[in-house]
């Protein structure tokens, strides 16, 4: 096997170890990249020395994860994770261990990891990899297979079944049938892991180069019916789509043109929920077709159902339930200035480009295509328009002006303002202040009466 390519740095970092006595490795995924061509310079290290060694050793140290065995040295402006060999308990609640033991065997710190390709190991002075697993054959077989006994591995940390398929979505490689098997027999273990950990994951999926991969693999063993059963429930709803027979192969060939397309995370995470509503606005005409009316709309609240379970930020969740919620939106010339102006006010300019991107994989996904040339027309209009007024903030008169001429502040007022944003939507030339202030008087007295 070829020698790891350790920076000069690292190796005057690795003898300062060696002066007292210890050893240090890089370890995972910069040497697993590094046999498969891939650039990665994120750098996890472990060594035999204590944490109190180490502190004892250097002049920076931050306590970072000490508990576990883990701090952080400063050294030459850089900040290096350092981790001392261990092993660790049993996980009675399936997410920590209960305890972690320090060793000084190498053998025994890589044996404690969750897969084959993930267990390299790199001296730090001489590039030396250790490979005690078989993880070379395993990634010349495109393989990802679990140390030792997958049901140990899945039982220690139940979110490993979401790491192995993350790892296949990420390489695109294949899962180990044994590996595959304990994961859809301990599936059900997911519910125990945190909802955070399991959207960081989620999340690493998505934004791999071919996400359904990944998503799959969650579905055959079961994974995904336990963290996204509305997502899941999908695959009983027949569809006939360009390469899709049912509503949740749609979304897989949306979420894939997604990745391929290199949208962002919040595009990614619509597609994966921009139709979980169709099992249930699915209704059959009169001429036996499936519709599924309203279920952008029914969609965008069952998303934020979904993401508020996953702890996702509020930000986010208001940025992907926007575009579902308007993905079926379909502009055309009739549209008045005034409408289009609403489009913008509804769907916030900062949204409009994530979904317009949203539109276009649904379109990939359901005629092959994307019609982006059909948006030009559309683009052009809210370049003309996005500069006037469409909000209560850029209105030629405040609450404090309406206040001034005897409007007292309440809900009326905020109906008064809201009015005057409506005919200067429509009618931007009456957007001064004299002219306002004369409506919000009208529209005061109607409403006294």
């Amino acid at each position: 096997m070829k020698s790891y390519p350790v920076p000069d740095k690292i190796k005057q970092f690795a003898s300062i170890f060696n002066d007292h006595g210890f050893s240090l490795y890089i370890v995972g995924g910069a040497v697993r990249d590094y046999l498969l061509g891939i650039k990665n310079s994120d750098y996890d290290f472990c060594t035999d020395a204590r944490p109190d060694q180490v502190m004892a050793i250097f002049r920076k140290v931050i306590p970072t994860g000490i508990k576990h065995g883990t701090v952080t040295v400063l050294f030459k402006e850089e900040s290096f994770e350092v981790t001392t060999f261990r092993t660790e308990g049993a996980y009675s609640d399936q997410r920590h261990p209960d305890n972690v033991t320090f060793v000084t065997s190498l053998e025994e710190d890589l044996s404690r990891r969750d897969f084959t390709v993930n267990a390299f190991a790199a001296n730090c002075l001489d590039g030396k990899i250790i490979d005690l697993f078989n993880g070379e054959q395993d990634l010349k077989d495109r393989l990802i297979r679990a140390i030792g006994n997958p049901h140990e591995r899945f039982t220690e940390d139940a979110l490993r079944m979401m790491r192995l398929a993350r790892f296949c979505s990420k390489l695109g490689f294949s899962s180990d049938p044994a590996t595959e098997d304990a994961a859809t027999e301990l599936s059900s273990n997911i519910s125990a892991v945190s909802q955070e950990r399991i959207f960081d994951e989620l999340s690493k999926i998505l934004m791999s180069s071919k996400p359904t991969v990944g998503l799959k693999i969650l579905e055959d063993t079961g994974v995904l019916a336990h963290i996204l059963p509305e997502v899941q429930k999908c695959r009983e709803i027949e569809q006939t789509k360009v390469g899709a027979t049912d509503v949740l192969e749609h979304i897989y060939i949306a979420v894939d043109a997604a990745a391929t397309l290199g949208y962002s995370l919040t595009v990614r995470l619509a597609a994966l929920l921009h139709d979980i509503a169709k099992p249930v606005t699915m209704t059959v005409n009169q001429y036996g077709f499936l519709r599924f009316y309203g279920h952008d709309v029914k969609s965008a609240e069952m998303a934020r159902d979904v993401m508020r379970r996953l702890k996702c930020s509020n930000r986010m969740i208001d940025d992907v339930c926007i575009i579902i919620a308007n993905h079926m939106v379909k502009y055309n010339d009739n549209w008045t200035d005034g409408a289009v102006k609403r489009f913008i006010c509804r769907v916030g300019r900062e949204n409009i480009d994530n979904l317009f991107e949203l539109q276009w994989c649904d379109q990939i996904a359901s005629e092959g295509r994307a019609k982006v040339e059909e948006y030009d027309p559309f683009i052009r209009r809210i370049h003309e328009l996005e500069n006037q007024p469409m909000s209560i903030k850029d209105l030629a008169v405040t609450g404090d002006d309406l206040a001034g001429i005897g409007i007292p502040r309440s809900r009326l007022m905020g109906e008064i303002l809201s009015a005057l944003l409506e005919m200067v939507i429509d009618y931007p030339t009456l957007n001064n202040r004299d002219t306002l202030l004369d409506q919000a008087r009208r529209l005061f007295e109607n409403g006294k009466n």
